[in-house]
């Protein structure tokens, strides 16, 4: 029966309501692709060679702008690297990583691209005609992404008819992957950013261990990806826990934090960094954006400037206790959860991967898409 419910749909049906991608052409510069991601998150397409047949080659957002901010030869003169092609922002091997596929193209057909290798599917959507002259037109098309995140959501939509694999707890499914990408809520942030593009091109995200192996939170792309530029000074300042303290903030951050990632970046010798805190250069820009937490004892965004240091990551389950409650926040499943409650908290949360935690918080691993699309190829194998 699920063939069946997959012969009757094609790539089309998963693009219905999806906005038109925006893009960039190959002169564009890495100041413009930041300037675009901040009107809007989310990512843009970046264009191949207009001499020749132009095609998508690659896909840009604020994660990998951030992680190029970092980058050891750019942080001593950030402002000079946003001039540098849009190119930069991709990583070696990122050909073939973005692939087109037509409407017409069967959702089975589509989900092999994906498991095969391909991070994202570009679909044309519409065509539009450009007057040209007298009966003659400019024929462009506009093109939409589809994730992982979409055939999650198209299985999940037809739920029923791939009984009873949902049911099953993730356990049973050999789903549960180590975790690859954690860090120590003491490490400097700045040693995160390799994992972070390597989270990036997996679709994950990196978490942040207590001293304990507990779980206390993650550095998400998500959450990164509703920054600004500020966040890179931040990533170079901080330890790993201070950062998601950092990205616990609403839509300012209080002085005291502001003057102590000032601070660090003076005694680093890292000043460039400091022209990414000026007001000039962001005051005018969406500040990081997280859900919002009554009291400033569970928000950590004070006013006040009492406290002379960023506070410091909670400890002892008091943090683990609210997980899940803010953007930064991790989102966790137990290994008796079932694949069904894993996808569904997943696509609420607007995130590609779940982590496993023991009733301790203990990381037990993670749930990542193409885990749980892997889990119904299966099934249609088995079917055929």
């Amino acid at each position: 029966m699920a063939v069946s419910l997959l012969n009757s749909y094609n790539v089309s049906d998963l693009c219905i309501g999806k906005p038109a991608l925006r893009s960039l052409t190959p002169t564009a510069t890495v100041a413009e692709a930041l300037s675009l991601l901040k009107r809007g998150g989310g990512a843009v397409a970046l264009w191949g060679p207009p001499e020749t047949n132009p095609t998508i080659v690659g896909r840009v957002c604020m994660v990998d702008v951030l992680c190029y901010l970092c980058a050891e030869e750019n942080l001593s003169s950030p402002s000079s690297a946003l001039s540098a092609p849009v190119s930069a922002l991709l990583s070696e091997g990122s050909a073939g990583l973005v692939r087109r596929v037509e409407p017409k193209t069967s959702v089975l057909d589509a989900l092999d691209k994906l498991l095969e290798g391909a991070q994202y599917l570009v679909v044309p959507i519409c065509k539009r005609s450009t007057p040209l002259g007298r009966k003659k037109h400019s024929f462009t098309f506009d093109f939409c992404w589809l994730t992982p995140e979409d055939f999650v959501r198209f299985f999940l939509n037809n739920i029923a008819f791939l009984s009873p694999t949902p049911t099953l707890p993730i356990s049973s499914l050999g789903i549960i992957r180590p975790a690859e990408y954690t860090i120590h809520h003491s490490t400097p942030a700045i040693l995160a950013v390799p994992l972070l593009r390597a989270a990036v091109a997996a679709q994950s995200s990196v978490a942040v261990l207590s001293d304990d192996a507990r779980l206390v939170g993650e550095i998400s792309p998500y959450t990164l990806s509703l920054s600004d530029e500020s966040a890179a000074a931040a990533i170079a300042a901080l330890p790993a826990g201070d950062l998601i303290s950092f990205l616990d903030c609403l839509t300012s951050h209080p002085t005291s934090t502001m003057r102590a990632i000032k601070s660090q970046l003076k005694s680093q010798n890292l000043l460039g960094m400091l022209e990414l805190l000026e007001p000039d250069v962001s005051s005018s820009n969406s500040s990081i954006v997280s859900a919002s937490s009554s009291g400033s004892e569970s928000s950590g965004c004070e006013s006040s400037d009492e406290e002379p240091t960023i506070r410091r990551i909670r400890r002892n389950g008091s943090y683990t206790a609210r997980m899940g409650s803010k953007r930064e926040d991790a989102i966790v499943c137990h290994e008796w959860s079932s694949l069904v409650a894993v996808m569904v908290q997943a696509l609420a949360h607007r995130v590609g991967y779940i982590w496993v935690v023991d009733e301790e918080y203990g990381l037990v691993g993670i749930v990542e898409f193409l885990d749980i699309l892997n889990v119904f190829r299966e099934q249609f194998r088995e079917q055929l």
